[in-house]
């Protein structure tokens, strides 16, 4: 009675021997059928190719530009205003309309100007009057002293009233000029050449010359300026690409960046970097021949420094940054292995970047695929749909 227990458990513990063993050689078959050297992420699953896309290094051209969100930004604008108080009588514009330099825009009630000029040029006329007669009478009273038959205080005097007349006739003509002037800003007329926004005041109204809306406002709209930042890291290339080449092309995109609205010429720079931003604002002005510009209107700017001919451009997505700096996968089509490979990077543009040194022009870059990537891991090239 007393063997039947203990043979129930050296049956047990034969039994867990055998599963303890059959597990073990299962482990070692699978750690068999993988490469030593393997890191254990790669084993089983991750022992499998990798799909990637790959692009060739491709020998070209780049060209090396600056991009920043500009203000479209009038090189004048004009709040119209009046010169004179009265009542504004007449508007001869249509508002949002082109007007030319000079143009007669309205007019404000001329009478009391009239009233002032007649007022000053009856003054006038009277002065000299007074003073073609003191001059006839101081030719008598010369002749007279030359005869000594006058004392000469009293030629002194007449002399002295002929100053005091012409003195008075030219403050006198100071006062026409002034009337007349005041006469003329009753006729209110374009000061620049541009384009009118909305009318602020009806005919009817008095207006004063200290309102401050003015009548309208008149923008120019060709041509025309838009004013960018550039950041720090890239004034001193802008500043070597001006030196070499005075006027550097500028060209200005819509929102979205895709759709080119005009291109021209950057001006000038500002004086000194903002120390708020990192940047250096920078202008760039537009014929606007078409007014595709528009005041306030926020673009995308594309300036373009210089012209790389004839080097290593790969795609920016394919580069990597690590611990040894930047890197790119490359894959042996003979092996169908993908290694890394430490690059130089230059400049960039266009979603491209120049590799200095580490490529050589046709080798397979890693595009796509690049998140399971390890040195020596098995890949599989594929194609992207239509390629």
């Amino acid at each position: 009675m007393t063997d039947a227990p203990s043979l129930s458990v050296r049956h047990k513990r034969l039994i867990g021997i055998l599963l303890l063993i059959l597990v073990l050689g299962g482990i070692w078959y699978l750690l068999s059928r993988t490469p030593p050297s393997a890191p254990a992420f790669q084993r089983g699953a991750w022992n499998q190719a990798t799909p990637v896309h790959v692009v060739p290094a491709a020998r070209g051209s780049l060209d090396v530009q600056i991009k920043a969100i500009g203000t479209v930004t009038p090189l004048h604008s004009v709040v119209v205003r009046s010169r004179v108080d009265g009542e504004l009588l007449r508007v001869h514009f249509n508002e949002g309309s082109e007007v030319e330099q000079g143009a007669l825009l309205a007019e404000i009630d001329p009478a009391p100007y009239r009233a002032r000029l007649a007022q000053a040029e009856g003054q006038a006329q009277q002065i000299q009057a007074q003073l073609a007669n003191a001059r006839a009478d101081l030719e008598l009273y010369e002749g007279l002293w030359e005869q000594d038959s006058i004392a000469r205080q009293q030629l002194t005097s007449q002399r002295a009233l002929v100053e005091e007349l012409q003195g008075s006739l030219k403050a006198n003509t100071a006062q026409v000029e002034d009337a007349r002037l005041q006469l003329s800003w009753t006729r209110i007329v374009a000061p620049i050449a541009g384009r009118l926004g909305l009318r602020r005041i009806d005919p009817g109204n008095q207006v004063s010359s200290g309102d401050t809306e003015g009548l309208v406002t008149i923008t120019q709209m060709r041509p025309i300026a838009v004013e960018f930042s550039v950041p720090e890291p890239d004034v001193p290339a802008l500043r070597r690409a001006m030196a070499a080449d005075g006027e550097l092309a500028v060209q200005a995109l819509d929102r979205d960046g895709r759709n080119l609205l005009a291109s021209g010429r950057l001006q000038t720079l500002d004086s000194q970097i903002d120390l708020g931003t990192g940047t250096l604002r920078a202008k760039a002005v537009f014929a606007n021949e078409d007014t595709a510009l528009f005041p306030n209107q926020f673009v995308n700017v594309s300036l373009k420094l210089q012209t790389l001919s004839s080097v290593i451009t790969i795609p920016s997505d394919a580069v990597q940054f690590g611990s040894r700096g930047t890197y790119v996968y490359l894959v042996n089509p003979e092996e169908n292995r993908a290694y890394s490979r430490v690059i130089t990077l230059g400049a960039s543009a266009d979603g491209r970047v120049a590799v200095v040194e580490g490529l050589d022009e046709g080798d397979l870059v890693v595009l796509e695929g690049l998140d399971r990537l390890r040195d020596g891991r098995e890949v599989v090239i594929s194609e992207r749909d239509g390629e």
